[in-house]
């Protein structure tokens, strides 16, 4: 006899409310406590067509189905930014009355096939979380019978809606304000993982240079990996070899400039007063951090909610004209500036 939902919580000294979530993937869960659910329901024999079910019938105009793609690892799925950005999607689709099923698909997967399945198992649309996506991964996802929203990245020789950053606008903003306020040319602390996130960043941070008369080629350049621990390691490697830092860095992301600043101060740079750094995407660590990070600020709820809507729309008009919805940037100071 197979476990309910109900004697799964008990068994696992769980909510039934976190239970749901987890098989529901659904947001508000860890990752730990998800698979630790989905494994012991497997394991009890739960019968997870009754999830598929209930939640359709509360769900009058269907389901929608948010896919994350994961292929290098360098954007971890389970960080605030995409906890904020799966919650607003979950709300948009609330408020649409469509259900949400959240998925991942890895660059070894049978992509087409899985994804024919989910279109196969009703689902009205796909969005899909094409962060660390090239042009050449989304193959699979053209001439689907299925509307598809992708967020968090667009392609240019790609007819599909897509729901973006301006991360043009946001390093821009962040250079220009190091430049102005240090008096000084920016070094600029870049991802060793080619995302086009980053890319575009890059194209801000440049743009900055030039627009204040300075030389592309005298900005210090540092590739660390785009996580706390990869680029507090790559930097204190770099600062171990005698390399003098720059008066001030802007960083890819929070993550990199954050491990930055930890590999700084043990080599006795004070922040702000030796060196000055800016992050990029206000992640919640960014006020826990000593001192607290000046960053750009994306309103990642307002992006998912936004990316639902679009989606909704696609649904009920049919309409043939793809949209690219940009999402503006803010700078916010804070004292590691």
């Amino acid at each position: 006899m197979s476990i309910t939902a109900k004697e799964l919580a008990k068994l696992l000294n769980l909510s039934e409310a976190a239970v749901s979530m987890a098989l529901n993937h659904k947001p508000g869960v860890s990752t730990q406590t998800r698979k630790k659910v989905i494994e012991a329901a497997k394991e009890h024999d739960f019968d997870f067509s009754k999830i598929k079910e209930t939640s359709l019938s509360t769900s009058p105009h269907g389901m929608i189905q948010f896919i994350i793609y994961r292929k290098n690892g360098a954007v971890v799925s389970d960080t605030p930014f995409f906890s904020q950005l799966s919650e607003g999607i979950d709300a948009g689709c609330k408020e649409a009355c469509y259900y949400l099923n959240i998925s991942y698909l890895y660059e070894e997967d049978d992509i087409p096939a899985k994804v024919s399945e989910m279109v196969r198992l009703g689902c009205r649309g796909i969005l899909l979380l094409g962060t660390e996506m090239a042009e050449e991964d989304f193959k699979p996802f053209l001439n689907l019978p299925v509307p598809v929203v992708v967020v968090d990245t667009c392609f240019e020789n790609r007819s599909t809606d897509c729901v973006i950053i301006d991360n043009v606008q946001g390093a821009f903003f962040a250079a220009n304000y190091l430049i102005r306020k240090r008096k000084t040319q920016p070094g600029y602390l870049k991802s060793s993982y080619p995302i086009k996130n980053f890319e575009q960043r890059s194209d801000g941070f440049y743009q900055a240079v030039r627009k204040n008369g300075m030389s592309v080629s005298n900005s210090k350049v540092h590739k660390l990996s785009p996580s706390m621990d990869g680029s507090y390691a790559d930097m204190a490697a770099i600062l171990k070899q005698g390399e003098t830092p720059a008066d001030c860095y802007f960083a890819d992301n929070d993550l990199i400039a954050a491990g930055a600043i930890k590999a700084l101060k043990e080599y006795g740079y004070r922040v702000p007063q030796d060196v000055a750094v800016i992050g990029f995407d206000n992640m919640p660590l960014c006020t826990f951090l000593d001192p607290p990070l000046t960053t750009i600020h994306v309103p990642k709820q307002y992006m998912g909610m936004m990316a639902a809507k679009r989606m909704a729309e696609l649904i009920h008009t049919k309409s043939s004209y793809p949209v690219k919805v940009e999402i503006s940037t803010t700078l916010v100071l804070r004292k590691s500036t």
